[in-house]
């Protein structure tokens, strides 16, 4: 999606639509300990009045197409203007900002199906209402949805800022599988190099490079926000959601950590790769240079008989061109100095590589 800014001068507050952007779709889920009421919603006609029967409502966005919707919201939950134009331009990283009465959360959420491609969930959170509005269709939130429905867990008895903790801890949670794949293709590309290097892996390497920094874009600032979101004193975010947030705060750790690990063995496998193809040059040259030196007193021999030296002249010119097996002498002097000199190479290691004795290595500690 092409991201959209305002204009130089423009004024605070300012939303720019995108018409490439998808059209919105609204959901609306409010709830109670004891019920719970979920529907599509056409237009907000009538949301205020709902609002005041229902403890904690959410209202779910999906897709930024829709400007006019996005100011409805603003007006009708009375967000601020500065986070409303944050929330239609969505090229925000991780934040969070308070307003007092409300508190407004940017987010990135990966797509297992577009990874490492991110996009942006704004999240309004109130005394008695969360906002959430989407860049585009599809989520990580259904099972929050679910657990809703069931009533399952304390998310029914809790406010919004709890039920903007689960949606944050889904978003988190949504990056461990998509590292895991990572995971497996440097292990894949890590093989691959080691064991036959191609000049294709050089393309792969920096690809996976360029990925996981995209990765770390959204984690780094995403763990910051969560950072914040403990530490700042918003009068909507209670005590007790800020002590799940800490588990939150340890899992973008986590992540930041499986990023930065796949980062540095990548960076790493540039070397791996140039090694391991000197190693392959070096065991081509070995064997070019063997045979260069079998060939070295072989071509003494065959030149040294190739002399044009007249045997009518002194018995000692070549006295081997009138024997009757003195092609067959030079073919078995030439067989032998060969022979020779495989078996001495062979002595020497250079034809095969020495095995070595392997001693697994042991933990500190352990070691008899």
């Amino acid at each position: 999606m092409h991201h959209r800014r305002a204009p130089p001068g423009a004024a605070p507050g300012t939303l720019i639509g995108d018409p490439t952007a998808a059209e919105s779709a609204i959901r609306l889920i409010q709830y109670r300990e004891t019920e719970i009421v979920e529907e599509m919603l056409d237009s907000l006609d009538g949301l205020r009045e709902r609002l005041e029967r229902w403890p904690t409502t959410w209202l779910d966005v999906e897709g930024v197409g829709d400007v006019a919707l996005i100011q409805e919201i603003g007006e009708i939950f009375g967000l601020h203007r500065l986070a409303m134009e944050d929330s239609a331009n969505v090229h925000q990283r991780p934040k969070f900002e308070d307003y007092e009465d409300h508190v407004f959360v940017v987010t990135r959420m990966i797509r297992a199906d577009r990874a490492p491609e991110t996009e942006q969930v704004s999240m309004f959170i109130g005394e008695n209402f969360l906002v959430t509005i989407q860049e585009a269709p599809g989520d990580c939130f259904e099972p929050i949805r679910e657990r809703l429905r069931r009533g399952k867990g304390p998310i029914r008895r809790r406010g919004p800022d709890y039920l903007a903790y689960a949606l944050i801890d889904a978003v988190i949670d949504n990056y461990f599988p998509v590292l895991e794949t990572y995971g497996e293709e440097v292990e894949t590309l890590e093989s691959g190099v080691i064991s036959e290097p191609h000049r294709d892996h050089v393309v792969e390497i920096h690809q996976l490079k360029r990925e996981l920094l995209t990765l770390r874009r959204s984690i780094w600032p995403m763990r910051e926000m969560v950072n914040a979101l403990i530490r700042d004193e918003a009068r909507v975010i209670t005590r007790q959601s800020r002590i799940y947030l800490r588990d939150c705060y340890d899992h973008t750790v986590q992540l930041m950590d499986i990023v930065e690990v796949y980062r540095e063995i990548t960076s790493d496998l540039v070397d791996i790769y140039l090694s391991s193809v000197s190693a392959r040059m070096n065991e081509v040259m070995k064997v070019l240079t063997i045979i260069a030196t079998i060939f070295i007193p072989l071509s003494f021999i065959a030149s040294l008989y190739g002399m044009n030296f007249s045997t009518e002249k002194s018995p000692w010119n070549m006295p081997e061109l009138k024997w009757e097996y003195g092609y067959l002498y030079s073919l078995a002097l030439m067989s032998a100095v060969a022979g020779g000199l495989m078996f001495w190479f062979w002595r020497k290691g250079w034809l095969t590589e020495k095995k070595r004795s392997r001693r697994l290595r042991q933990p500190r500690g352990r070691r008899n």
